[in-house]
């Protein structure tokens, strides 16, 4: 083998060498793979951090997992459901189930000197985990539970003229009459999801309870106690990948009364268009693969015609056609992994520093999302380079082939 590799490598261009076509055409040959390199894995990555970023904000607002009432009739005022610590403790013991939390939601409107606004107050507890919230966070910070304090969105914000520390008077039916709330604005979110920013108003628990009638505490039915009310919990679990499966084994372990439903059921348009991204982006990968490899097929079908006499004198002095295959692909494989490495490098660069500085901006109204996402996955980089490497080195079959119909008989009388 060391013969077959250090005549691939007397065949590399070198510098200064501007005879022939096949130089030239190496280094076209590299550019192109890398820039389908660089394009594949930036596609994947776009795509990836798109869908990421949306799955991300649909689930803040509403968890992977949502168990409610059957009796629920009304999208935005819950049945209540008693609180059970033992269901509680069941539910964060199935495999899979990351945090259980509890919530309640309540319509209402907020009122000022000139407007009417209709919202959703989004009760949390204690307990509930508030790090999508903190993310979003762009002023002030977050309510304290259980207080009067709300966190609204700057869409709500920018509408009602409402900023930090403000009093946001709220009107809520309850039956056939109204019960009124002032609370105080203690921050200003933005997720960029239009339908999520201009409806909800997240705030404390205790108040939806209390504005609904229901019961009040943390007793969890404890002493003869009557247990808390609550809208419904929400379960997050550890792999998105594994909702279906995770949620199979907490609806085994629910009461007859209790409804459970995913965030892919509650949202289903929108988790069939990102799933429909993913065709495009097998499109794009495809068309690239093929610029790749017809690059590389062209510049060594060139190598081959430009070298057709060295390869007579080779096959003259003894060697076979299978060692003279093996010097172009060693030549050949080369150029792929130089053209690989140069499009990860690319296609790297380019990803941090759009995840550092946000170059390329984008239409919030429009896409949910003021800049592009990316998302770097060291197996996106792994997968397209052997990808790439697989199909190029399948496609010089072909072309490699032809070097055993050479003869060397007619090679060296052309050449003399």
């Amino acid at each position: 083998m060391q013969f077959e590799r250090f005549i691939a490598r007397r065949f590399m261009p070198r510098r200064g060498d501007a005879s022939g076509f096949s130089g030239p055409l190496s280094g076209i040959a590299v550019a192109g793979i890398a820039l389908g390199v660089t394009v594949m894995v930036m596609a994947v990555s776009i795509l990836r951090g798109f869908q990421k970023d949306i799955t991300d904000k649909v689930v803040g607002f509403g968890s992977h997992i949502t168990v409610t009432s059957y009796d629920r009739i009304q999208a935005y005022a819950e049945s209540p459901v008693s609180l059970d610590s033992a269901l509680l403790e069941a539910m964060r013991a199935t495999p899979g189930v990351k945090h259980v939390q509890c919530y309640a939601s309540k319509g209402g409107m907020v009122k000022t000197e000139d407007q009417i606004y209709g919202i959703v107050l989004r009760g949390l507890d204690k307990d509930y985990d508030t790090t999508f919230f903190a993310g979003c966070l762009t002023e002030g910070s977050l309510p304290k539970i259980p207080s009067n304090e709300v966190l609204i969105s700057s869409t709500i914000g920018s509408k009602l003229g409402l900023k930090v520390g403000d009093k946001m008077r709220t009107y809520f039916w309850q039956g056939d009459s109204y019960r009124a709330r002032a609370f105080t604005v203690s921050g200003i979110y933005n997720t960029d999801l239009t339908e999520m920013d201009e409806l909800y108003v997240v705030g404390s628990l205790a108040t939806v309870q209390k504005l609904n009638d229901w019961v009040v505490g943390d007793s969890n039915g404890a002493n003869g106690a009557p247990a808390p009310q609550v809208g419904g919990y929400e379960v997050l679990v550890d792999d998105l990948k594994a909702l279906d499966p995770t949620a199979s084994r907490i609806l085994s372990i629910l009461p007859y009364d209790l409804m459970l439903t995913t965030v892919t059921q509650a949202h289903p348009a929108l988790f069939s268009w990102l799933d429909l991204l993913n065709a495009n982006i097998t499109l794009i990968l495809a068309i690239m693969c093929l610029v790749s490899a017809v690059a590389i097929v062209s510049a060594l079908l060139i190598m081959i015609f430009e070298k057709s006499a060295t390869i007579g004198l080779l096959k003259a002095l003894g060697a076979c056609n299978r060692s003279v295959r093996r010097i172009f692909l060693i030549k050949s494989m080369r150029l792929i992994l130089w053209g690989i490495a140069l499009g990860d490098g690319l296609a790297l660069a380019l990803s941090a520093a759009q995840q550092q500085w946000q170059l390329v901006q984008l239409d919030a109204e429009s896409y949910s999302m003021s800049h592009v996402p990316v998302l770097i996955d060291p197996w996106v980089y792994v997968l397209v380079s052997a990808g790439t490497l697989a199909i190029c080195l399948l496609a010089l079959l072909l072309p490699v082939a032809t070097v055993s119909r050479i003869s060397p008989a007619r090679t060296m009388r052309v050449e003399k």
